[in-house]
């Protein structure tokens, strides 16, 4: 695969991202946004690796680390918050106002 069609893909897919995560108000939409951006970063390192050496590659096991734990605690926040109060929908959550 080139590099150039791989970097404008994970640009298109950042870029989803980001509008997903500034856009939408549900935690799972959010959640999934974030999700997105990261496999965009893994692409272009991916891609990126071809031409700087295997750098790339290793940092995308990195990346698929953090990605896996701030899943499990992500979804374990979200759970506890739809439990409470029974919405999944960030506008109305006010559990952190003093």
């Amino acid at each position: 695969m080139l590099l150039g069609p791989s970097l404008i893909l994970s640009a298109i897919l950042f870029v989803i991202g980001v509008a997903g995560v500034l856009i939408r108000r549900n935690a799972i939409v959010l959640f999934m946004c974030v999700e997105l951006m990261l496999n965009a970063v893994n692409v272009s390192f991916v891609a990126l690796s071809r031409v700087h050496g295997y750098g790339g590659q290793i940092m995308v096991f990195f990346v698929m680390t953090v990605a896996a734990a701030e899943a499990a605690v992500g979804l374990a926040i979200i759970l506890a918050v739809y439990r409470h109060t029974q919405s999944v929908d960030l506008t109305q959550l006010n559990l952190l106002k003093g």
